[in-house]
């Protein structure tokens, strides 16, 4: 994830410089390094200072009066997976005609096709077409081009990559743009980078990315920031998405972002939703909230009572956390949340209870 200079405003109090350099900054410097030895000069890539365009099928827009939607993709990890992508297309056409979608990218590929989540689209049922946008500065969401292309389409998906650069594209109009998608029966979605940024509480990474040791010692690390008012679509309202999650061990900081969710009243009505999804798994979201998970687990975690302690250098303590575990093909309403099923774990003086990824439900709630 890289630190992106301009845009969101971070949420946390902390004054205290970052002491971490960002994991994608360590890769860079022990390339440059590694340049220096061999004697050889890197030049940037052209693709972070240019706007890029790509797009396969159709040139023509799919024509339709209304579409059926909305529907959401939430995802692990960057890639299209397509047993929920397919759901939602078919959601948001009705079953009937083909519809366009918009992948939007804030860097091109390393290697490889330059149009991945395309390719994976352009081979399901009812897709006209699909257009990769790479946008690289935080004003390249006012493109004129972009957003016609956007407000066109029944579907936007953000790519994997770094969730601070699409964070800054929230002053722009590129967010109205995909509103409008979302708001005339289409949908919207992402992986990795592009699940956090559909989230209604955005951890935005926008100092470098935090470990959930670090996140519970001081929920108010000055790597812990968030940006709201991005998105806030309808029956996801209060939940903060998080990725990559059983591979990294993500359970302990998701429970310090609801922690100071509820701290700071980025959340409505005193409850605080984390939403995790591991690497390969995928929630498609219905129009009336229905979540239905496929591809690997998924976890949802609720805060609905303040933290006995979130302060500012010191470790969290919260108690009883209820998490219910989805498995591929387990549902979750998020319209009609649930009030049973969950597991409970606690963090007492920033440690967590063991076993964070399973426990027994609780019965007689």
């Amino acid at each position: 994830m890289r630190p992106f200079p301009h845009h969101a405003v971070p949420a946390s109090t902390a004054a205290a410089p970052a002491r971490r350099l960002p994991a994608h900054r360590v890769a860079t410097c022990v390339a440059a390094a590694l340049a220096v030895v061999a004697g050889v000069f890197v030049q940037p890539d052209p693709a972070e200072a240019a706007v890029g365009r790509i797009r396969l099928g159709s040139s023509a827009d799919a024509d339709r009066a209304s579409w059926a939607g909305p529907a959401f993709t939430m995802n692990g990890s960057g890639g299209i997976v397509s047993a929920s992508m397919a759901k939602a297309v078919d959601a948001i056409r009705g079953g009937t005609g083909s519809l366009d979608v918009v992948v939007l990218a804030a860097s091109a590929p390393g290697s490889g096709s330059r149009t991945p989540e395309c390719d994976a689209v352009m081979r399901l049922s009812g897709i006209n077409s699909c257009t990769t946008w790479t946008l690289t500065r935080a004003s390249d969401g006012n493109n004129a081009q972009a957003n016609t292309d956007i407000r066109n389409a029944e579907f936007v998906y953000f790519a994997g990559g770094d969730q601070c650069r699409y964070a800054a594209w929230k002053s722009t109009s590129l967010r109205s743009s995909v509103q409008s998608v979302v708001a005339k029966g289409g949908g919207s979605g992402g992986g990795s980078a592009g699940h956090h940024i559909n989230s209604s509480v955005v951890y935005d990474a926008c100092r470098g990315s935090i470990t959930s040791d670090e996140a519970l010692t001081n929920p108010y690390d000055s790597y812990a920031t968030f940006t709201t008012g991005m998105f806030d679509w309808l029956n996801y309202t209060g939940t903060i998405n998080d990725s990559h999650f059983v591979t990294r061990d993500r359970m302990g900081r998701t429970m310090a972002f609801v922690a100071r969710a509820l701290k700071d009243g980025l959340v409505p009505g005193g409850k605080a939703w984390g939403v995790g999804v591991e690497e390969g798994g995928s929630l498609f979201i219905d129009k009336n909230g229905l979540a239905t998970l496929s591809g690997a687990d998924s976890y949802v975690v609720l805060g609905d009572h303040q933290p006995e302690r979130a302060v500012s250098g010191q470790p969290l303590t919260y108690s009883n956390y209820k998490i219910w575990r989805l498995t591929p093909g387990r549902t979750f309403d998020f319209k009609n949340r649930p009030t049973c099923g969950y597991y409970l774990k606690s963090v007492t003086n920033g440690v967590a209870d063991s076993n964070l990824y399973s426990g027994t439900p609780v019965t007689g709630c």
